[in-house]
């Protein structure tokens, strides 16, 4: 009788068991009544091994996705072959075509790739935005450093936003932007793509980033924006000397409180959909390794749920680059293992997974643990059940008039005047002047949108006058001195009455180096070729100089900032920034951009940010000026803004509460303007070396002349929080300075004291 209860168990046990399977495998993946982990564990069993992996692998349109002469789809048979298995995702398909012909493209590429795998699995069109999204017929907005000084998070989601309704239009799904890396480093060639040198600035600016391109998450499932990538985790942006796949080297203590808060911010508070792994190492641990880094801080910590792509063939390249891995096996089994779901472009990585799995069965484990993200990342975006795009939205929605107007409006709020001396700016557009505009950086329409913001009784003559490089795609070569260039351009300054030099630096002296021999990081941070020259010539002649500075990387300026009578930095702008730079210098706007880094005098100066330790501070270099040429948050105004009456509320706070610091900001000038005022805190006496300062807030305002303006902070016990000696958070009791400002060497400031 016991024999025959134990045989009616097992046989229970056996049929409760096989149920579950079959209620679980049974329930319909195309079924939108399921929630998504549901739908996902529908489809996940149903693939094959081989699937499976397709399912972690993505590679780029330019091996074979292109449009016939008909307009029709056209794939290469390495394509073809590529997507019988179905695919994780296809990098930039469409990318050099206009919005509207993407669009079709992808439909029809979407199309194919759904009716050509078993299960009907879509693909992720992926992108990237550095101005705007990177593909042809979009709206072109500043870089991301330019948005930076903007100095106006609200601003950058909208713009983002924009981005993501144009992605999404065009028929793409996720972004690989932005970059959340802190860069401090102005020999480093990318430094353009993040968003500058201070923590909080940088998450701010990344946070709204996410989501407005993710259309506060809402816009994934309903198709009207895209997934944010953050990326690149962690540290990408220290790399020594400032040169791209160089070791990276950070203490503990910095990686905590510095470099990981834009990436926490981005999970935590944006929900971004995807993070990219960095291409380098991290204090001798290469990141595509380290399960530390990807699984324990991003999952177990953070409790990120998104997928983690490879950085571009760089699986791969922990055996053949470095060297951390024996065989191109063991560097996908590391990679696998360390929680990267996604391979980019790489042929020799995760393509052995199959036959690796023949002899590591457990291995499948972690591959259904990528797939499973992979899967959810589709259904978040709705792909399974709205795959494609209106063509008819797309016409009236990518570069709509709005879209254009808030490029320009970025642009406005992002221009930094550096130096106004003796009120050189703005000039005035309704006197008789000739303006001669000079230099490398001027474009083939630059005087045209001069003329179109000025109107008639300026008079302009233009002359680029010499190339900076001679623009070879892989390595630029600096060009010879061309004398006659020169004289030309200062015989036009001669017969002009102020002369505006357009100077500093383009996409080919910045860039990125990319790995087969391609250079774009810099030794040197001096302006390259004759352009000190030809600033020193022109400023000999006596007459009003202004200096427009375009650039990609902090560039040390000490010839221009000496002799230049004013200096607008306007970094990267968008497709109509000379328009914008016009607007400005011709006094429509008041310029309102704050520098996000610190320029320094002289490389030799470097590392050189605002919030170093007190201590680096206390001894200058001989034979060099004293401090940064120009502080970071530095940027001047057409207004007067005068700080007074900074008050606090209490001048004790506890682990339990809050206070309140303010200051009255008044514009005694004569202009309308917007003032950046900014909030340090200092820590005076910490268990560990403590920053010098620390952005802990910002406010933009606008103030018509002769108006007052009480601004106000709140003060928590986080801004406070640092990690100690024991490598724990910690708040510790003590004296505390707050400093409101206009720029992290000019403020105000008072007192108070923590106590627990």
């Amino acid at each position: 009788m016991k024999k025959l209860l134990i045989l009616s168990f097992t046989v229970l046990s056996i049929m409760f068991s096989a149920c579950n399977e079959s209620s679980s495998t049974s329930k319909d993946y195309k079924d939108a009544s399921l929630t998504i982990d549901e739908r996902v564990e529908a489809l996940l069993p149903k693939l094959s091994l081989e699937e499976k992996v397709a399912q972690m692998r993505i590679f780029h349109a330019n091996i074979g996705v292109k449009s016939d002469e008909n307009g029709k789809l056209k794939l290469s048979e390495r394509v073809i072959k590529k997507l019988k298995l179905g695919i994780a995702g296809i990098k930039n398909p469409g990318e050099h075509i206009d919005a509207v012909t993407a669009a079709k493209l992808n439909n029809e590429l979407q199309k194919y790739i759904i009716e050509n795998n078993r299960w009907g699995i879509p693909a992720l069109f992926v992108t990237e935005s550095y101005n705007g999204v990177d593909a042809e017929g979009c709206t072109k907005f500043g870089r991301p450093m330019t948005s930076a000084a903007s100095f106006n998070p609200e601003l950058v989601r909208r713009q983002w936003d924009i981005v993501g309704r144009e992605a999404r239009l065009r028929g793409m799904h996720m972004c690989h932007s932005p970059e959340a890396d802190i860069v401090r480093d102005p020999r480093f060639g990318r430094m353009s793509e993040a968003f500058g040198e201070d923590t909080y600035l940088t998450t701010q600016m990344v946070k709204n980033a996410i989501i407005g391109v993710q259309g506060n998450y809402e816009g994934l499932g309903n198709g009207t924006h895209i997934g944010a990538v953050a990326k690149h985790f962690a540290g990408y942006g220290q790399v020594l000397g400032g040169s791209n796949f160089a070791a990276i080297e950070i203490s503990e203590r910095t990686l905590i409180d510095e470099i990981y808060p834009p990436f926490e911010a981005a999970i935590k508070e944006a929900k971004t959909l995807g993070i990219m792994a960095s291409h380098g190492d991290l204090n001798g641990i290469a990141s595509h390794g380290n399960p530390e880094l990807l699984t324990g801080v991003l999952r177990d910590d953070w409790g990120f749920e998104g997928y983690v792509v490879s950085d571009s063939n760089d699986i791969a390249r922990l055996f053949y680059f470095m060297n951390v891995a024996e065989s191109p096996e063991a560097a996908a089994k590391m990679g696998l293992e360390a929680g990267i779901d996604i391979d980019l472009y790489a042929e020799d990585s995760y393509a052995y997974l199959p036959k690796m799995v023949e002899k590591n069965p457990e291995l499948e484990k972690l591959i259904d643990r990528s797939v499973r993200r992979v899967l959810r990342t589709k259904f978040i975006l709705g792909l399974f059940d709205n795959p494609y795009q209106d063509i008819e939205e797309v016409k009236k929605g990518v570069r709509s008039e709005s879209s254009l107007a808030l490029a320009k409006e970025s642009d406005l709020e992002s221009v930094i005047l550096l130096k106004n001396d003796n009120k050189t700016l703005p000039l005035n557009k309704n006197k008789s002047l000739k303006v001669a505009l000079l230099g490398p950086l001027v474009k083939m329409n630059t005087r045209e949108m001069f003329e179109s913001v000025v109107g008639n009784k300026v008079k302009f003559e233009s002359e680029k006058g010499f190339q900076l490089t001679d623009e070879k795609k892989g390595t630029p070569n600096l060009l010879e001195k061309d004398p006659k260039a020169i004289a030309k351009m200062v015989d036009m300054a001669k017969r002009a009455d102020v002369s505006i030099l357009f100077l500093g630096g383009d996409e080919h002296t910045s860039k990125e180096a990319f790995f087969n021999h391609a250079l774009g990081d810099r030794a040197t941070i001096e302006p390259v070729g004759a352009q000190d020259e030809l600033v020193e010539k022109i400023t000999a002649l006596g007459k009003k100089v202004i200096v427009v500075l375009k650039h990609r990387r902090t560039l040390s300026i000490n010839t221009i900032a000496e002799k230049a009578d004013a200096i607008l930095d306007t970094w990267d702008l968008s497709e109509f920034g000379d328009e914008s730079t016009a607007r400005i210098i011709f006094g429509e706007v008041s310029p309102s951009g704050k520098s996000p880094v610190t320029i320094p005098r002289s490389i030799g100066q470097l590392p050189y940010h605002y919030s170093m330790k007190e201590i680096n501070y206390k001894k200058e270099y001989l034979f060099l000026g004293k401090g940064p040429l120009y502080p970071f948050g530095h940027g001047l105004s057409y207004g007067d803004f005068e700080y007074s009456d900074i008050k606090i509320s209490n001048p004790e706070i506890t682990p339990d509460t809050e206070i309140e610091v303010s200051v009255t900001v008044t514009n005694q000038g004569k202009f309308k303007a917007k003032e950046v005022v900014q909030m340090y805190i200092k820590d005076e006496i910490g268990s560990v070396t403590r920053p010098d300062k620390e952005l802990k807030g910002f406010e933009k305002i606008e103030l018509d002349s002769g108006e007052s303006k009480t601004v106000s902070f709140k003060i928590t016990p986080k801004m406070l929080e640092f990690t100690g000696v024991k490598m724990n958070k910690v708040l510790e009791a003590g004296d505390y300075t707050v400093k409101i400002g206009t720029s992290s060497q000019e403020y105000l400031e008072t007192t108070f004291k923590l106590k627990k």
